[in-house]
């Protein structure tokens, strides 16, 4: 009788153990899922007005559908030059040509989010712009262009 109790406890010990890992994960699965998605370099500002808030929106309404063009001519590109790598006879020729598309599309992103990252900045003011900076140095130390690269549109 004492195994089997030991059994029933050790079985009520794990069941009850996994109904709080079961409501933890739900809770935290919940709070993630409600936060908004990042956008760009703003949405990590904490106390834009609303008035800020607005003028991020319209200044996306045509900046985000641009890169997203361009990260799309990328993405077509960069599987054209796999296409070239591993094609029989490899195409020298061919495969410079795409592989400087690619490098020109990169440099029009890069200079979209420069001009992005300008308009942005003149909506802050004296503290957030110094916030707005330390973000923009985190983001680009990853060796890329951080919230806008095509690398964070994976998702």
């Amino acid at each position: 009788m004492d195994f089997l109790s030991y059994i029933f406890g050790f079985m009520s010990a794990l069941f009850l153990g996994a109904i709080i890992l079961a409501a933890v994960y739900r809770g935290l699965k919940r709070k993630r899922e409600k936060r908004e998605p990042v956008k760009g370099y703003l949405d990590l500002i904490p106390g834009l007005s609303q008035e800020q808030r607005l003028q991020v929106q319209e200044i996306r309404r045509t900046f985000l559908p641009r890169v997203e063009g361009i990260r799309e001519q990328l993405r077509l590109k960069r599987t054209e030059l796999a296409d070239l790598l591993f094609g029989e006879p490899a195409e020298r020729p061919a495969i410079d040509t795409v592989a400087d598309e690619i490098l020109g599309c990169q440099s029009k992103l890069e200079r979209e989010v420069i001009e992005h990252i300008l308009e942005e900045k003149n909506l802050l003011s004296a503290s957030q712009r110094r916030k707005f900076y330390q973000i923009i140095v985190d983001q680009f130390s990853a060796g890329g262009l951080g919230v806008h690269d095509i690398k964070s549109r994976k998702n």
